[in-house]
């Protein structure tokens, strides 16, 4: 018998075998998952932002934010129940890597912390995205503005990242270490760029995109001018992870048209949606307008039907700009008071007109278990719709809402390329 070299078809077999085994062991963002496949197409990513600054002991004391550098702080308990809850996604809204003022400088610290939340969130089996709130020449005092020499010191207020060309150029200097830094991060699937740019209501009070354009295009408020040079930064040393960018007006719907799409084809383009603000969404526990009525929401002086269908409206800007781009959009950020009537309809009514056009959405938010940081509860939801009440209620509307949400989400960082 002729004994020739044996050609076992069980060859090709276990080189497959191995090439699975190779696969599945793989780390998030390796072979067999894009991350930027979780922005694309239909809905993916559902969960809640988080909210954290750099603690200042002068104002918060020791105990409100917690005694760390940066505050409040969460635990691997928050964002289990957090999974537990449904959500697949942790949208950090946080303070940047680098120093709010000159010299501007990397924050061991706040590096520190935000090494430690993602190992956290990772262990809960969810997905995060890095907001970056603050960082050379922007506090986290520009979303309280308004509190300035009442509440906090006026010194505390820095927005000079709108008027000086180095808090600008150390802005893309922090987005290219962070990237360099998470860039192989299994769970980080995107890096919004900054949460909110403000610059034409806040320091301008412009309120409407075309007159802000006509007057200071291409000037040092103008965020579409310093987008493109952040995110040439970042992908100088990450190709890969998605980058997220909102417009100018604090990221409103009405702004996105305002914005210029960079070209590069792994951006989504986000929003934020908390109209009808003033008259529904921030009315205070001693609102009388409920969802759906009847009420002045667009400021012109008449009262008008508000509800699913008005809605639907106020996000043609959504469809209008994916269509004229051909890019994604998401939401990041969204949700209500919790003791504003009809708020469980509302952000049913939200949620579903979001997955009607794929849109990943995170809401407005998710707090620790932290008791003194969670005393300030007005989007604390699963404090049920009392406004008198400050713990937890074991059932209510609207965490039912919630959790209808986020009962669709079938994907996790432990599922992705298997």
């Amino acid at each position: 018998m002729n004994h020739a070299p044996l050609r076992t078809p069980f060859v090709p077999g276990l080189l497959l075998l191995l090439l699975l085994l190779a696969l599945f062991s793989a780390p998030v963002g390796a072979q067999g998952f894009d991350k930027f496949e979780l922005w694309q197409g239909e809905t993916k990513l559902r969960g809640a932002n988080i909210w954290l600054r750099v603690v200042v002991p002068e104002l918060d004391g020791d105990e409100f934010l917690g005694n760390g550098h940066v505050g409040p702080p969460y635990t691997q308990e928050d964002f289990d129940r957090l999974a537990t809850l449904g959500a697949n996604w942790v949208n950090v809204s946080g303070p940047g890597l680098y120093t709010m003022t000159p010299p501007y400088r990397l924050d061991e610290k706040v590096q520190a912390e935000w090494d430690r939340l993602l190992a956290l969130i990772a262990k809960a089996d969810l997905f995060a995205v890095i907001s970056l709130r603050t960082g050379p020449g922007r506090s986290d005092f520009t979303f309280y503005r308004d509190g300035a020499g009442n509440w906090f010191d006026r010194k505390l207020l820095i927005e000079t990242v709108w008027t000086e060309q180095a808090a600008q150029d150390a802005w893309v200097a922090m987005w290219r270490h962070t990237a360099e830094r998470y860039r192989k991060h299994a769970v980080v699937v995107g890096y919004d760029l900054m949460t909110e740019p403000n610059a034409p209501g806040a320091l301008l009070e412009i309120w409407e995109p075309n007159e802000f354009m006509a007057q200071h295009a291409g000037t040092l408020y103008d965020w579409n001018r310093l987008y493109p040079r952040i995110s040439r930064a970042v992908r100088e040393v990450d190709p890969d992870t998605p980058i997220l960018i909102g417009a100018m007006g604090w990221s409103a719907v009405a702004w996105l048209p305002s914005l210029e799409p960079t070209g590069d084809s792994r951006t989504v383009y986000v929003v934020h949606q908390y109209e009808p603000q003033d008259s529904y969404t921030h009315q205070g526990p001693d609102g009388r307008h409920r969802y759906p009525g009847r009420f002045d929401a667009d400021h012109d002086g008449e009262p008008e039907p508000v509800d699913r269908a008005w809605l639907n409206r106020l996000l043609n800007p959504v469809d209008q700009f994916e269509k004229l781009h051909g890019v994604p959009v998401a939401v990041n950020e969204f949700g209500v008071q919790r003791w504003v009537p009809g708020g469980a309809v509302f952000l049913k009514d939200l949620m579903a007109l979001f997955e009607q056009r794929g849109m990943n959405h995170a809401l407005w938010m998710f707090s620790p278990s932290w008791p003194p940081a969670r005393n300030n509860d007005e989007f604390d939801l699963l404090h049920g719709p009392d406004a008198n009440h400050h713990a937890e209620v074991e059932s209510n509307a609207l965490v039912q809402a919630i959790r209808e949400g986020w009962r669709h989400n079938r994907i996790r960082p432990s599922t992705v390329g298997k």
